[in-house]
């Protein structure tokens, strides 16, 4: 190398963990930033921008922070000051660090909120890594969720002077140990009870039905990812349900949706409801404050009287497992 060559690190391998994100604090001003961030994003809202943005810096971010933000207040972790997403997307890259040793760099980051994508590639990039790892954390692919996570990535790689060679994960929610993992938790989870469900509900967070009309294959993995649990835990037919959440708005969404689902049950005589997300790697609001609290509410309101939440993998061992074993099988050839 000639003396006067500008010192830049390059030959290490990088691995960046990406999830959907989340507020800095729980308070009005943060939530709105991280809806007006999360609710701009084309691949999420595809109403043409002319309409949705009035709407969306008119009512929707003028009302809505305020209710998000009791939502957040509800869950959020006080002593860390920080949401529990934050604090499992932390530990699951530490956690993999550690499986992983020298062989790789490893960072976390979000697709909205803090730290961005581009902190997390620029830190990989600055410790020398020029053939990256994008793992979007999210088992069913979706444009809203695995598309927009690594179209960010991209983009951000458009200001760097040395680009890095770039793999992507792609959906794991059909590979064996992601089932395995899923059907392990359940049971796990059941043991600790002195009670067994009438049913159990796999819960996964909706989009628009038009979205799916379009193309979108992710209510389709979603059912898989049912079936194939069902199967792993050998569940008669009927036994476990599957529901769509989160829904907002007027549009259609992909049904059945969760809480008509729960209040059904709970009608139709359910007496014992066990509910897991299989969507989400690690729990967030949708399933700590939307499932465990709101909807624990409306399936003892109308008849139930045994609710219980099954945890997501987050950084268990179960869910590190899974973590580790889809990125090693997609760094083949680059990761001895």
């Amino acid at each position: 190398m000639a003396s006067d060559h500008p010192n830049v690190p390059h030959g290490k391998l990088g691995v960046l963990l990406l999830s959907l994100g989340t507020p800095d604090a729980p308070t009005y001003g943060a939530v709105r930033r991280y809806l007006a961030e999360f609710l701009s994003d084309p691949r999420v809202i595809e109403t043409p921008r002319a309409i949705w943005l009035p709407i969306l810096y008119g009512p929707i971010l003028t009302f809505r922070p305020a209710k998000a933000a009791k939502a957040y207040a509800k869950i959020w972790d006080t002593e860390r000051d920080e949401s529990p997403l934050r604090t499992f997307a932390r530990s699951q890259a530490e956690k993999l660090q550690q499986a992983v040793g020298d062989a790789a760099h490893v960072e976390w980051a979000f697709r909205y909120g803090q730290p961005s994508t581009k902190d997390g590639l620029q830190a990989l990039r600055d410790k020398g890594c020029d053939r990256i790892l994008l793992f979007a954390l999210y088992p069913q692919y979706s444009a809203t969720t695995t598309a927009t996570a690594y179209e960010k990535a991209f983009d951000a790689m458009r200001d760097m002077r040395w680009a890095p060679s770039v793999r992507t994960v792609p959906a794991y929610f059909d590979t064996p140990d992601y089932t395995a993992a899923l059907a392990g938790s359940v049971e796990d989870s059941l043991n600790t009870l002195d009670w067994a469900p009438d049913k159990i509900l796999a819960s996964y967070h909706s989009i628009p039905k038009s979205y799916w009309d379009k193309g979108d294959p992710y209510p389709c993995h979603c059912f898989k990812t049912s079936r194939l649990m069902a199967e792993a835990l050998k569940l008669e037919d009927g036994k476990l349900v599957t529901s769509f959440q989160s829904r907002v708005g007027p549009t259609e969404w992909v049904g059945p949706y969760t809480d008509k689902t729960v209040e059904k049950l709970a009608k139709e005589g359910v007496k014992k409801l066990a509910v897991l997300a299989p969507a989400f790697s690690a729990d967030c609001l949708e399933t700590l404050e939307e499932i465990q609290i709101e909807l624990k509410e409306t399936f003892l309101e109308n008849g139930g009287t045994h609710f219980h939440y099954i945890p997501c993998l987050n950084d268990g061992p179960r869910g590190m497992q899974v973590i580790e074993a889809v990125t090693r099988n997609e760094l083949k050839g680059w990761l001895e």
